[in-house]
C-alpha cells in the first residue's frame, strides 16, 4: 500500500523521493523507473538472487509481485490447466476476457524468471492485462524450471504447450488459425524457439510473436551488458547465474534453441513486435535480433523504450510509463492479429529456397 502511495504522489514529490534524473548512454531513465528502483532499494526488494539458492529465489520473486501487485484487471475469467509435457506435466492458466466471442485469436505467453525462476503468479497481471487490452485469450504456461530441468527441457515444454494449444483451440474457445506466441525474457527467448521449432517441423506456425527484451545470445556479452551490469534491476551477475543453471554446458549456448540470434535461416518466422528498454543488459541483443529478422524478410516493429529498465510489463500496477509501454504493445499484438490472412501466413511467411 505504501508503494502504490509513493506512485500516487504529485510529481515534484515523486522526483524528490527519486533523485536527480539518471543519464547514462544518452539516455535518460523514466521517473516511474528511477522511483521503482529508489523504494525497491530502501525495502531490500532488488538484492542479487546469486547468493541464493533457486528455492530461495522463486520464494523472494513471489515476494516482489505481492509488494508490486495492484488490483487485479476486471472482466477476465481465468481457469486453471494442467497440459503434457514429456515425461509429466505443466501447470497452465487461461484468461478470457468476459465479452470476447467464441473463434478468438489465442496467445500462448511464457513467463520470465531467467528459466530458473518466474510462475503463472509471477505474471498473472501482465497476462490479464494483455487479455483485456488485445481481446484476446491468453493462454500461460508454467514450464518446467532449471536447474532440475535444464536446457532443452523448457524450450521442449514450450513447443510442446504451443502445439497444444494448437490442436484443442477450438476446445480453449479459440481460432486454431489464429494463434500467437508471446513473453518477456527468458520467456521472450522461448517464444522465439517456438516460432524457429515450428518452421524447422514444418508445422503450424504462430501467426504473431510478441516479444519483450528478449534473452536471444547469451553466448556474446555484448555493450549494454557492461553498461547496466548494475542498479537497474536486472544485474550482471543475475545473468550469468540465469544461465549457469539454465545451460551449464557452455559449449551448448551457441545452440540456437538458446541463442535464437544465432540461427542460420530465420525466413518463415511470423510477424513481430519486439520491445527492448534502454537501460537493460538485454538491451542490445534484443535489437540485434529485430536487426536479423527484418534482414531476413520478416515484418517486425523493434521498439526501444529509452527510458525504462528491464521488467517493465511486470510492473504496469504502478507508474503510467510501464502502462504505457505495455499498452502498445497490446495494441500491436491486437492490430497484428487482425490485419493477418491465412494468405499472409501461408505464402508471404513460408522460408525461400
Amino acid at each position: 500500500m505504501a508503494l502504490h502511495a509513493v506512485f500516487a504522489l504529485p510529481l515534484p514529490a515523486r522526483r524528490l523521493l527519486a533523485g536527480p534524473p539518471i543519464r547514462k548512454d544518452g539516455l535518460e531513465l523514466a521517473l516511474d523507473a528511477q522511483l521503482l528502483l529508489r523504494m525497491a532499494s530502501l525495502s531490500d526488494t532488488t538484492s542479487s538472487l546469486t547468493g541464493a539458492s533457486p528455492a530461495a529465489a522463486r520464494t523472494q520473486l513471489e515476494v516482489g509481485r505481492t509488494l508490486l501487485g495492484g488490483p487485479i484487471v476486471p472482466g477476465v475469467r481465468t481457469r486453471n490447466l494442467n497440459l503434457p509435457a514429456v515425461g509429466g506435466t505443466m501447470p497452465a492458466r487461461l484468461y478470457e476476457p468476459v465479452n470476447t466471442l467464441p473463434g478468438s485469436p489465442l496467445m500462448v505467453y511464457f513467463h520470465g524468471g531467467g528459466w530458473v525462476v518466474g510462475s503463472l503468479d509471477t505474471h498473472d497481471g501482465v497476462c490479464r492485462y494483455l487479455a483485456k487490452q488485445a481481446n484476446l485469450r491468453v493462454l500461460s504456461i508454467g514450464y518446467r524450471l532449471a536447474p532440475e530441468y535444464p536446457f532443452p527441457v523448457a524450450a521442449d515444454d514450450a513447443f510442446a504447450a504451443y502445439r497444444y494449444a494448437v490442436e484443442h483451440a477450438e476446445a480453449l474457445g479459440a481460432d486454431p488459425a489464429a494463434v500467437a506466441v508471446g513473453g518477456d525474457s527468458a520467456g521472450g527467448n522461448l517464444a522465439a524457439v517456438v516460432c524457429l521449432d515450428a518452421v524447422r517441423h514444418g508445422g503450424p506456425r504462430p501467426v504473431f510473436q510478441l516479444l519483450f527484451y528478449p534473452a536471444t545470445d547469451p553466448s556474446v556479452r555484448r555493450r549494454s551488458r557492461d553498461l547496466f551490469a548494475d542498479g537497474f534491476f536486472l544485474t550482471d551477475d543475475d545473468m550469468t547465474w540465469f544461465i549457469d543453471h539454465y545451460c551449464p554446458d557452455v559449449e551448448a549456448r551457441t545452440d540456437p534453441r538458446i541463442a535464437v540470434l544465432l540461427a542460420d535461416d530465420l525466413r518463415g518466422v511470423p510477424p513481430t513486435y519486439l520491445a527492448t528498454a534502454g537501460f537493460d543488459p538485454l538491451r542490445d541483443e534484443g535489437n540485434a535480433f529485430a536487426d536479423r529478422l527484418r534482414e531476413s524478410g520478416v515484418p517486425v516493429v523493434k521498439r526501444q523504450h529509452d527510458d525504462l529498465i528491464h521488467g517493465f510489463a511486470s510492473f504496469i500496477s504502478l507508474g503510467t510509463r510501464f502502462r504505457e509501454a505495455v499498452s502498445e504493445a497490446a495494441g500491436a499484438l491486437r492490430t497484428g492479429l487482425a490485419l493477418r490472412s491465412r494468405a499472409n501466413v501461408v505464402d508471404i511467411f513460408r522460408p525461400t529456397a
